[in-house]
């Protein structure tokens, strides 16, 4: 069985985290959500599957999440996104998007980045107003 290994893409910055706004459900309890998407380059991977990932400090627990998982092109390329269910009992801190692969990633070229909070406060805040 091999062994998968993980490359960070990008560190979220505390701006979008602290942003976010946190919802409560039955099952998960507190939970925050975010709209991942990576359009990456990966010179050698051609037709390989990957995932892209979301891990996070909550407390004194590290977590992960899987947000999508795909294909490389046979031009090196892929595009992964998603909505990214973070359950949270404390706080997140220091989220890492990140590429899983079954082979080890030599090369990583992150064309675009983009993450950002489904709900943030600021528009909870804006809603309250209308």
């Amino acid at each position: 069985m091999t062994q998968a290994t993980d490359k960070l893409i990008g560190p979220v910055p505390s701006s979008i985290i602290n942003g976010a706004r946190t919802s409560v459900t039955p099952y998960e309890g507190r939970v925050a959500e975010f709209n991942v998407a990576a359009w990456l380059q990966l010179p050698g991977l051609a037709n390989l599957p990957v995932s892209l990932m979301v891990s996070y400090q909550d407390g004194s627990q590290r977590r992960e999440i899987a947000v999508d998982h795909g294909k490389v092109s046979v031009h090196n390329k892929v595009m992964l996104s998603g909505v990214a269910r973070l359950p949270v009992k404390q706080k997140i801190e220091d989220m890492q998007i990140r590429l899983r692969s079954a082979v080890a990633v030599q090369g990583l070229i992150v064309e675009e980045l983009f993450v950002q909070a489904v709900e943030s406060l600021a528009g909870s805040a804006q809603q309250a107003l209308a």
